[in-house]
Protein backbone atom coordinates (compact mmCIF):
# COMPACT_ATOMS: atom_id res chain seq x y z
CA UNK A 1 0.00 0.00 0.00
CA UNK A 2 1.35 3.41 -1.03
CA UNK A 3 2.01 6.23 1.38
CA UNK A 4 -0.46 8.24 -0.79
CA UNK A 5 -2.73 5.73 -0.48
CA UNK A 6 -2.42 5.82 2.77
CA UNK A 7 -2.23 9.66 3.48
CA UNK A 8 -5.74 9.52 1.05
CA UNK A 9 -8.07 7.36 3.24
CA UNK A 10 -6.79 9.08 6.13
CA UNK A 11 -8.20 12.07 4.93
CA UNK A 12 -7.51 15.57 6.84
CA UNK A 13 -6.27 13.68 10.02
CA UNK A 14 -3.01 15.08 11.85
CA UNK A 15 0.43 14.70 10.24
CA UNK A 16 3.52 13.24 12.11
CA UNK A 17 5.65 16.56 11.76
CA UNK A 18 9.27 15.00 13.08
CA UNK A 19 10.83 12.11 13.36
CA UNK A 20 10.86 12.73 17.27
CA UNK A 21 7.09 11.69 17.18
CA UNK A 22 7.96 8.52 15.69
CA UNK A 23 10.91 8.06 18.29
CA UNK A 24 8.51 8.39 21.54
CA UNK A 25 10.53 9.58 23.36
CA UNK A 26 7.72 9.00 26.40
CA UNK A 27 8.61 5.36 25.91
CA UNK A 28 12.69 5.46 25.98
CA UNK A 29 12.54 5.06 29.80
CA UNK A 30 11.70 1.63 28.88
CA UNK A 31 15.35 1.25 27.19
CA UNK A 32 16.97 3.52 29.89
CA UNK A 33 15.80 2.41 33.01
CA UNK A 34 16.61 -1.62 33.24
CA UNK A 35 19.95 -0.79 32.18
CA UNK A 36 20.81 1.73 34.84
CA UNK A 37 19.27 -0.50 37.67
CA UNK A 38 21.44 -3.55 35.51
CA UNK A 39 24.71 -1.55 36.26
CA UNK A 40 23.59 -0.57 39.83
CA UNK A 41 23.34 -4.41 40.86
CA UNK A 42 26.72 -5.10 38.82
CA UNK A 43 28.00 -2.08 41.22
CA UNK A 44 26.47 -3.53 44.19
CA UNK A 45 28.45 -6.49 43.41
CA UNK A 46 31.28 -4.75 42.83
CA UNK A 47 31.69 -5.34 38.92
CA UNK A 48 30.77 -1.76 37.68
CA UNK A 49 32.16 -0.98 34.07
CA UNK A 50 31.16 2.24 32.84
CA UNK A 51 31.75 1.36 29.24
CA UNK A 52 29.81 -2.19 29.40
CA UNK A 53 27.08 -0.21 31.05
CA UNK A 54 27.18 2.47 27.61
CA UNK A 55 26.97 -0.36 25.65
CA UNK A 56 24.30 -2.20 26.82
CA UNK A 57 22.25 1.39 27.09
CA UNK A 58 23.30 1.69 23.59
CA UNK A 59 21.89 -1.57 22.85
CA UNK A 60 18.78 -0.96 24.75
CA UNK A 61 17.88 2.46 23.45
CA UNK A 62 18.85 1.36 19.62
CA UNK A 63 16.45 -1.50 19.85
CA UNK A 64 14.04 0.34 21.62
CA UNK A 65 14.24 3.37 18.69
CA UNK A 66 14.19 0.43 16.09
CA UNK A 67 10.97 -1.04 17.65
CA UNK A 68 9.13 2.09 17.21
CA UNK A 69 10.02 2.69 13.87
CA UNK A 70 9.15 -0.81 13.01
CA UNK A 71 5.72 -0.29 14.68
CA UNK A 72 4.77 2.55 12.79
CA UNK A 73 6.25 1.17 9.27
CA UNK A 74 4.17 -2.24 10.04
CA UNK A 75 0.85 -0.68 11.66
CA UNK A 76 0.85 2.40 8.92
CA UNK A 77 0.91 -0.16 5.62
CA UNK A 78 -1.57 -2.33 7.11
CA UNK A 79 -3.95 0.13 7.76
CA UNK A 80 -3.89 -0.26 11.50
CA UNK A 81 -2.90 3.70 12.04
CA UNK A 82 -5.73 5.00 10.01
CA UNK A 83 -7.90 6.13 12.55
CA UNK A 84 -5.93 6.71 16.33
CA UNK A 85 -6.35 8.46 19.12
CA UNK A 86 -2.63 9.33 19.90
CA UNK A 87 -0.07 10.99 18.03
CA UNK A 88 0.08 10.73 14.32
CA UNK A 89 2.80 8.29 12.61
CA UNK A 90 4.86 8.62 9.86
CA UNK A 91 3.84 6.08 7.61
CA UNK A 92 0.21 6.73 8.09
CA UNK A 93 0.12 10.63 7.76
CA UNK A 94 2.46 9.96 4.33
CA UNK A 95 4.78 12.09 5.47
CA UNK A 96 7.71 9.79 5.03
CA UNK A 97 7.43 6.97 2.73
CA UNK A 98 7.31 3.67 3.99
CA UNK A 99 10.35 1.97 2.90
CA UNK A 100 12.37 5.03 4.78
CA UNK A 101 10.70 4.17 7.96
CA UNK A 102 11.58 0.66 7.16
CA UNK A 103 15.09 0.97 6.54
CA UNK A 104 15.33 3.53 9.61
CA UNK A 105 14.10 0.50 11.76
CA UNK A 106 16.45 -1.89 9.93
CA UNK A 107 19.34 0.53 10.70
CA UNK A 108 18.85 1.18 14.54
CA UNK A 109 18.68 -2.98 14.61
CA UNK A 110 21.98 -3.29 12.80
CA UNK A 111 23.45 -0.14 15.32
CA UNK A 112 22.15 -1.75 18.32
CA UNK A 113 23.37 -5.34 17.26
CA UNK A 114 26.79 -3.71 16.51
CA UNK A 115 27.10 -2.25 20.15
CA UNK A 116 25.92 -5.78 21.42
CA UNK A 117 28.77 -7.56 19.59
CA UNK A 118 31.42 -5.33 20.84
CA UNK A 119 30.10 -5.66 24.61
CA UNK A 120 29.74 -9.75 23.68
CA UNK A 121 33.54 -9.36 22.67
CA UNK A 122 34.76 -7.52 25.71
CA UNK A 123 32.37 -9.73 28.15
CA UNK A 124 33.33 -13.33 26.55
CA UNK A 125 30.19 -14.46 26.76
CA UNK A 126 29.51 -15.24 22.95
CA UNK A 127 25.98 -17.19 23.61
CA UNK A 128 24.92 -13.77 23.99
CA UNK A 129 24.73 -13.39 20.51
CA UNK A 130 21.87 -15.67 20.36
CA UNK A 131 20.29 -13.67 23.05
CA UNK A 132 20.58 -9.97 20.79
CA UNK A 133 19.13 -12.11 17.86
CA UNK A 134 15.89 -12.89 19.35
CA UNK A 135 15.36 -9.81 20.78
CA UNK A 136 15.68 -8.22 17.36
CA UNK A 137 13.27 -10.76 15.65
CA UNK A 138 10.80 -10.08 18.94
CA UNK A 139 11.10 -6.11 18.05
CA UNK A 140 10.43 -6.83 14.19
CA UNK A 141 7.62 -9.34 14.13
CA UNK A 142 5.97 -7.38 17.06
CA UNK A 143 3.87 -6.13 14.86
CA UNK A 144 5.95 -6.77 11.21
CA UNK A 145 5.12 -10.30 9.47
CA UNK A 146 2.28 -11.84 8.67
CA UNK A 147 1.58 -13.06 12.29
CA UNK A 148 2.27 -9.87 14.20
CA UNK A 149 2.15 -11.33 18.12
CA UNK A 150 1.40 -7.90 19.10
CA UNK A 151 -2.06 -8.44 17.61
CA UNK A 152 -2.67 -11.32 19.50
CA UNK A 153 -2.55 -9.87 22.68
CA UNK A 154 1.43 -10.79 23.53
CA UNK A 155 3.12 -7.63 23.24
CA UNK A 156 3.34 -7.44 27.07
CA UNK A 157 4.93 -10.83 26.96
CA UNK A 158 8.21 -9.51 25.30
CA UNK A 159 8.24 -6.15 26.86
CA UNK A 160 8.88 -7.98 29.89
CA UNK A 161 11.17 -10.46 29.00
CA UNK A 162 13.43 -8.16 26.82
CA UNK A 163 12.62 -4.43 28.65
CA UNK A 164 12.67 -6.27 32.01
CA UNK A 165 14.72 -9.59 32.79
CA UNK A 166 16.91 -9.51 29.68
CA UNK A 167 17.87 -6.09 30.27
CA UNK A 168 18.34 -5.61 33.47
CA UNK A 169 19.88 -9.10 34.27
CA UNK A 170 21.90 -9.00 31.01
CA UNK A 171 23.36 -5.28 31.92
CA UNK A 172 24.46 -6.77 35.62
CA UNK A 173 25.99 -10.04 34.12
CA UNK A 174 27.97 -9.13 31.08
CA UNK A 175 30.05 -7.00 33.99
CA UNK A 176 29.90 -9.28 36.75
CA UNK A 177 29.23 -12.96 35.17
CA UNK A 178 26.36 -13.43 38.01
CA UNK A 179 22.57 -12.83 38.03
CA UNK A 180 21.53 -13.85 41.89
CA UNK A 181 17.96 -13.92 42.95
CA UNK A 182 17.39 -10.44 44.21
CA UNK A 183 18.06 -9.23 40.85
CA UNK A 184 15.61 -10.97 39.12
CA UNK A 185 13.04 -9.65 41.48
CA UNK A 186 14.42 -6.13 40.94
CA UNK A 187 14.01 -7.08 36.96
CA UNK A 188 10.32 -8.14 37.57
CA UNK A 189 9.45 -5.15 38.98
CA UNK A 190 11.03 -2.80 35.58
CA UNK A 191 9.64 -5.11 33.58
CA UNK A 192 6.03 -4.71 34.42
CA UNK A 193 6.30 -0.89 34.61
CA UNK A 194 7.82 -1.12 31.17
CA UNK A 195 4.42 -3.41 30.76
CA UNK A 196 2.24 -0.54 31.97
CA UNK A 197 3.60 1.61 28.98
CA UNK A 198 2.36 -0.61 26.32
CA UNK A 199 -0.95 -1.22 28.20
CA UNK A 200 -2.17 2.38 28.74
CA UNK A 201 -0.81 3.29 25.49
CA UNK A 202 -3.14 0.44 24.07
CA UNK A 203 -5.91 1.40 26.75
CA UNK A 204 -6.04 4.54 24.62
CA UNK A 205 -6.61 3.07 21.85
CA UNK A 206 -8.78 0.12 22.84
CA UNK A 207 -11.74 1.57 20.97
CA UNK A 208 -10.13 1.99 17.27
CA UNK A 209 -7.80 -1.24 17.45
CA UNK A 210 -10.65 -3.86 16.97
CA UNK A 211 -11.26 -2.19 13.85
CA UNK A 212 -7.85 -3.23 12.60
CA UNK A 213 -7.60 -6.66 13.56
CA UNK A 214 -5.08 -5.73 16.75
CA UNK A 215 -6.36 -7.60 19.70
CA UNK A 216 -4.08 -6.14 22.30
CA UNK A 217 -4.17 -7.89 25.95
CA UNK A 218 -6.48 -4.09 26.91
CA UNK A 219 -9.12 -5.37 23.95
CA UNK A 220 -9.12 -9.18 24.99
CA UNK A 221 -9.23 -7.66 28.73
CA UNK A 222 -11.71 -4.35 27.95
CA UNK A 223 -11.11 -1.88 29.19
CA UNK A 224 -12.17 -2.51 33.01
CA UNK A 225 -9.72 -5.80 33.57
CA UNK A 226 -7.05 -3.39 31.52
CA UNK A 227 -7.33 -0.41 33.93
CA UNK A 228 -6.80 -2.57 36.53
CA UNK A 229 -4.06 -4.36 35.08
CA UNK A 230 -2.48 -1.26 34.70
CA UNK A 231 -2.95 -0.16 38.22
CA UNK A 232 -0.96 -3.58 39.15
CA UNK A 233 1.91 -3.09 36.87
CA UNK A 234 2.70 0.07 38.76
CA UNK A 235 1.91 -1.08 42.21
CA UNK A 236 3.63 -4.47 42.16
CA UNK A 237 7.20 -3.35 41.16
CA UNK A 238 6.77 -1.37 44.16
CA UNK A 239 6.66 -4.36 46.57
CA UNK A 240 9.40 -6.25 44.07
CA UNK A 241 11.55 -3.48 44.58
CA UNK A 242 11.27 -3.48 48.49
CA UNK A 243 12.26 -7.53 48.30
CA UNK A 244 15.14 -7.28 45.94
CA UNK A 245 16.57 -4.29 48.30
CA UNK A 246 16.12 -6.69 51.80
CA UNK A 247 17.62 -9.97 49.33
CA UNK A 248 20.40 -8.17 48.18
CA UNK A 249 21.47 -6.73 52.06
CA UNK A 250 21.49 -10.43 52.92
CA UNK A 251 23.04 -12.28 50.57
CA UNK A 252 25.70 -9.61 49.86
CA UNK A 253 26.40 -9.01 53.81
CA UNK A 254 25.99 -5.43 54.04
CA UNK A 255 26.74 -4.22 57.58
CA UNK A 256 25.41 -0.75 57.57
CA UNK A 257 21.85 1.21 58.59
CA UNK A 258 21.73 3.21 56.37
CA UNK A 259 20.47 0.82 53.64
CA UNK A 260 16.85 0.97 56.10
CA UNK A 261 17.18 4.66 55.09
CA UNK A 262 17.29 4.37 51.62
CA UNK A 263 14.37 1.65 51.95
CA UNK A 264 12.14 3.69 53.26
CA UNK A 265 13.55 6.54 50.81
CA UNK A 266 12.67 4.38 47.93
CA UNK A 267 9.62 2.99 48.84
CA UNK A 268 7.57 6.00 49.73
CA UNK A 269 9.01 7.60 46.04
CA UNK A 270 8.12 4.78 44.07
CA UNK A 271 4.74 4.64 45.60
CA UNK A 272 4.09 8.46 45.15
CA UNK A 273 5.37 8.06 41.40
CA UNK A 274 2.84 4.86 41.10
CA UNK A 275 0.17 7.12 42.69
CA UNK A 276 0.72 9.89 39.98
CA UNK A 277 1.11 7.76 36.92
CA UNK A 278 -2.42 5.73 38.19
CA UNK A 279 -4.11 8.57 38.54
CA UNK A 280 -5.93 9.55 35.12
CA UNK A 281 -6.49 5.82 34.44
CA UNK A 282 -7.82 5.54 37.41
CA UNK A 283 -10.17 8.97 36.97
CA UNK A 284 -11.67 7.03 33.88
CA UNK A 285 -9.67 8.99 31.41
CA UNK A 286 -10.34 7.76 27.61
CA UNK A 287 -8.51 8.49 24.28
CA UNK A 288 -5.78 11.42 24.21
CA UNK A 289 -6.78 12.14 28.08
CA UNK A 290 -4.50 9.08 28.75
CA UNK A 291 -1.04 10.46 26.96
CA UNK A 292 -0.23 12.02 30.55
CA UNK A 293 -0.52 8.81 32.14
CA UNK A 294 1.83 6.74 29.35
CA UNK A 295 3.89 10.20 30.61
CA UNK A 296 4.16 9.78 34.09
CA UNK A 297 4.19 5.56 34.09
CA UNK A 298 7.59 6.47 31.65
CA UNK A 299 9.68 9.37 34.53
CA UNK A 300 8.43 6.69 37.01
CA UNK A 301 10.26 3.74 34.84
CA UNK A 302 13.32 6.16 35.28
CA UNK A 303 12.93 7.09 38.71
CA UNK A 304 12.95 2.91 39.54
CA UNK A 305 15.70 1.99 38.10
CA UNK A 306 18.00 4.99 39.38
CA UNK A 307 16.15 4.62 42.68
CA UNK A 308 16.44 0.68 42.95
CA UNK A 309 20.01 0.87 41.80
CA UNK A 310 21.25 3.18 44.23
CA UNK A 311 19.28 1.79 47.02
CA UNK A 312 21.16 -2.12 46.06
CA UNK A 313 24.35 -0.24 46.34
CA UNK A 314 23.70 1.06 49.62
CA UNK A 315 22.46 -2.30 50.51
CA UNK A 316 25.79 -4.12 49.73
CA UNK A 317 27.70 -1.86 52.07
Amino acid sequence: MSASGTAQRSGAGPRATSWAEVVRLRTLPAAVAPVILGAGAAAALGAFSPVRSLLAAGVALALQIGCNLANDYSDGVRGADDERTGPPRLTASGAVAPRTVKLAAFGCFGVGGLFGLVLVVLSGQWWLLAVGAAAIAAAWFYTGGPRPYGYAGLGEVFVFVFFGLVATAGTAYVQGGTTPGWLWAAAGGVGLIACSLLMVNNLRDIDTDPAAGKRTLAVRLGAGRARAAFIAMLWVPVAAGAVAIVWAHRALGGSGTVWLVALAVVIAALGAAAARAGGTVLAGATGRALIPALRDAGLYELLYGVALAAALVLASR
